[in-house]
């Protein structure tokens, strides 16, 4: 066998075929235009646009974080504070960083008055923010960063702080968690409590940690004040006195409103029942309800003023004029109106006083159905009052071309249209002003009222004081309703309340009343629902409620008696009729 020669490495056939000319020409033509390709983007992406590099490395590590603003104050009309936003903390978490131990999470779900599942359930979350609680006090949250738990951050929030607590509750009303208005005032102006957050960037750390506070981009703006009519003192005689009047009657319900008679400004506005918007636990739409504003009710006696006062206004009748009202009744159509007792002849100025229905109905079935509509309609019945406040209710006026009859005379006493009790007490400026109604304030006012309307001439608003003040005296269904040293004027309502479209044998009892009658400062209108200790009529359990807020009020504000100080005397015989007795 002939024997191979062996091949080395420099003779291999393989290497002795030559390579074409062209291939390392364009292998070299490549690397230089993919080098030329780089060093031309890193110019580009280095040199002419740095936006993207920079936004992709500073989303990595930079933040721009919300700065909170404070809430404005609310004050009453002297500058003493209603409500108050305090700053807390809140404590916050990364779940895929909070990885605690048993005892730790123990210790911070008792700090958190948290249960510890619930504790754990939120560390478990997948997502990578989670709340852990809201508005933490500061101290507890000093606290929690003691424990320097891994994960578990905190933030500045601001709570708001309510001073007068349940007394003034349906005025202020509250904020929820995020600092946003949710009732009553702090609703109605929550577009001028609430201030506007600013931000600055930082640094941040992969724990969320700031490292480094990078600028300012815009400075917080805190929300302005707001400067309420309300007067705290007159505020609170009025909440000590339903509180009290709702115990005497056991009644259900009740509310109190109080209007400056010269400017239109509430004074004070109560409910009952009420809450503690400090302590919302547990709360009940009944304790929510602001009925000065939301509830609607028959008003019945209270209307028969302002049928009086068309009647005057037109001409048709004088203070004087006899109305026979016997023999007690009036039938139109199929339905018979009646009085309490029997009175025969009576003046007109008689019929508000012993609230005869028969001599109200005998004055309204004089106009035509437009006429009471028009008035209705101009005193602000069937309409909200406009005030802002969340749920404001309009009543029920209908057209006065549906009136019939009956509904027309039922009407006029107070029975077939509903009102607010705020729209009854405003009705009445109109009587206290000398036949001007002016809008209703919730704010204070710093100069003269306007926008007000004329509703009656100045004689006929005064000589219906007269009336209201016979009406609030001796011989009229309110004497109760008398204040030592000052003449009182105004009119008591009792009505059936209507359930299912029937009228049921529970009652709301009311009063609206002016004082002093000479040069009316304070207009108080009072509301009790479903009155059960045994007295229903308004004179016996509104009209008291009455006096004792504005005996204290006007004496609060320094109006000057206009009646000598006398002992007043409102007792009666055992066997003497009840001059409290209200007429429907």
């Amino acid at each position: 066998m002939k024997k191979q020669r062996p091949v080395t490495f420099n003779h291999n056939p393989l290497l002795e075929k030559g390579l074409p000319a062209w291939r390392p020409r364009l292998v070299l033509l490549a690397l230089l235009t993919g080098s030329l390709a780089l060093v031309g983007r890193a110019a580009y992406l280095q040199g002419f646009n740095t936006e993207f590099l920079q936004a992709k490395g500073e989303s990595r590590y930079e933040r721009v974080i919300s700065i909170p603003a404070t809430r404005g104050r609310v004050t009453d009309r002297h500058g003493d504070v209603l409500a108050v936003s305090t700053p807390v903390r809140s404590i916050w978490a990364l779940p895929s960083d909070a990885r605690l131990s048993p005892a730790d999470a123990r210790k911070l779900a008792n700090l958190l008055d948290m249960d510890v599942n619930e504790l754990n359930s939120r560390l478990a979350s997948e997502r990578d923010f989670v709340y852990l609680k809201r508005q933490v006090a500061p101290p507890v949250a000093e606290q929690v960063k003691a424990l320097k738990l891994p994960g578990i951050h905190q933030q500045q929030e601001y709570r708001r702080y309510y001073p007068g607590g349940e007394v003034m509750a349906h005025v202020l009303g509250f904020t929820g968690v995020d600092d946003k208005g949710q009732e009553g005032v702090e609703l109605a102006f929550d577009a001028v409590l609430t201030g506007q957050a600013g931000s600055r960037r930082v640094i941040r750390d992969r724990r969320g940690q700031i490292v480094e506070d990078v600028e300012s981009i815009r400075p917080p703006r805190d929300g302005a004040d707001v400067a309420l009519a309300v007067d705290a003192k007159v505020q609170y005689l009025a909440y000590s006195a339903l509180r009290q009047a709702m115990t005497t009657h056991k009644a259900k319900a009740g509310a109190v409103v109080v209007l400056d008679a010269r400017t239109g400004e509430v004074l004070a506005l109560v409910n009952a029942p009420t809450y503690n918007p400090n302590n919302r636990a547990n709360l009940s739409g009944a304790q929510l309800r602001n009925r000065v504003l939301t509830d609607v009710f028959e008003p019945g006696s209270t209307m028969k003023p302002f049928i009086a006062a068309l009647a005057l206004e037109r001409g048709k009748v004088q203070p004087g004029t006899v109305i026979d009202t016997a023999p007690g009744r009036l039938t139109i159509g199929r339905a018979t109106i009646s009085d309490t007792h029997r009175h025969g002849l009576l003046t007109v100025a008689e019929v508000i006083q012993k609230s005869s229905n028969v001599g109200t109905v005998k004055m309204a079935m004089g106009f035509q159905p437009d006429e009471m509509w028009q008035l209705f309609k101009d005193l602000g019945f069937g309409a909200p009052l406009n005030l802002g406040f969340p749920g404001e209710a309009g009543g029920r006026l209908r057209p006065a071309r549906s009136w019939r009859p009956i509904e027309q005379a039922t009407m006029s006493y107070g029975h077939g249209i509903s009102v607010s009790l705020i729209q009854m007490a405003h009705a009445y400026l109109a009587f206290a002003r000398d036949g001007e109604l002016l809008p209703v304030s919730l704010t204070r006012l710093d100069g003269p009222p306007s926008g007000g309307q004329r509703i009656f001439s100045a004689e006929t608003a005064r000589a219906m004081r007269g009336m209201l003040e016979l009406a609030a005296g001796p011989g009229g269904t309110a004497p109760r309703a008398q204040i030592a040293g000052y003449r009182v004027a105004g009119k008591t309502g009792t009505a059936h309340k209507l359930e299912n479209g029937r009228y049921t044998n529970k009652y709301v009892s009311s009063f609206v009343g002016l004082a002093p009658a000479s040069d009316p400062r304070l207009i108080v209108a009072v509301m009790i629902d479903e009155p059960s200790a045994g007295q229903h009529y308004g004179g016996a359990v509104a009209a008291p409620v009455f006096a004792q807020i504005t005996e204290g009020a006007l004496r609060a504000l320094g109006v000057a008696p206009d009646a000598p100080l006398a002992p007043l005397q409102v007792a009666r015989q055992p066997d003497a009729p009840d001059p409290a007795r209200e007429r429907m």
